[in-house]
Formats: structure tokens, C-alpha cells, sequence
């Protein structure tokens, strides 16, 4: 048997708030496009409807319209990245860029690991190093 279809009821202030929130401009896309996908689901449009018109897959809808109904508007937003949080900072890579531009002489990613450990106490592996140094170019 068929589950029933997915979906959101809102009170008109709900619904002014999500229309509000689509429309700023200190969110973030994703957070408008989950915004928008709750209004359309709302107004009766089913999850396959939403899914087409904001060109997006029927997972990412519904995903977003059961964090919706579990957690209201702090559902909207983005969660946080999983992973190991970077142990550089663009900074540092300026560090290397000046070190590079103002002496005439070539380095080694070994030498510029020992530069940013000496002063600014940031241990990278040499290939990790190239690999950051490549994208950069």
C-alpha cells in the first residue's frame, strides 16, 4: 500500500516568513531553495511537481520537507560539513606566496612545510602542500 503523499500545512505567518526568507539576500541558496520547496508543498504541489521545477532530485525535496516538519525554520538551514576541519588558513598560504615572491631563489614543498611550521606553527605533509599550491594556481 502507498504511502500518502507528502505534506506541509503553514499559518499565513509561516508562510510569509518562508517568503521573506527566499527573498534575502544574506541566505544562503540552498537555505531559499528549501524555503521555496515548503511554500510549493504548501499550496498542494506534489513532491515529484516541486522536484522538476526547481530542478533538483524527489530525495532532495522530501528531505527537506521532513527536516521541515521535525525542526520548523531550523530545518532551513545548512548542516554543518562532516569531515576534519582544515588545519590552514588562506593567510597562510599568503605567507607563502610573499616568501616566494620576494626571494630570488627556488624552494622545495619540504622548505616551505619548514617555512610554515617555523612561522606559523602549521604542520602539512609536502604533498599535501603541492596538492593546496596546484588548486591555488
Amino acid at each position: 500500500m502507498p504511502s500518502p503523499p507528502l505534506r506541509v500545512f503553514l499559518t499565513k505567518a509561516q508562510d510569509q516568513k518562508l517568503l521573506e526568507l527566499s527573498k534575502s539576500a544574506i541566505v544562503s541558496q540552498k537555505a531559499k531553495n528549501r524555503a521555496n520547496m515548503i511554500r510549493l508543498s504548501a499550496i498542494g504541489w506534489r513532491v515529484e511537481k516541486i522536484a522538476q521545477y526547481l530542478r533538483v532530485s524527489k530525495l532532495v525535496v522530501r528531505n527537506s520537507l521532513h527536516r521541515w516538519l521535525d525542526k520548523g525554520f531550523m530545518g532551513l538551514e545548512d548542516t554543518p560539513k562532516t569531515g576534519r576541519k582544515r588545519k590552514w588558513q588562506p593567510s597562510d598560504l599568503a605567507v607563502v606566496e610573499v616568501k616566494l615572491e620576494t626571494e630570488q631563489r627556488a624552494y622545495s614543498s619540504r622548505q616551505l612545510c619548514e617555512v610554515l611550521a617555523n612561522s606559523r606553527k602549521i604542520q602539512l605533509s609536502e604533498r599535501h602542500l603541492r596538492r593546496i599550491l596546484k588548486k591555488k594556481l
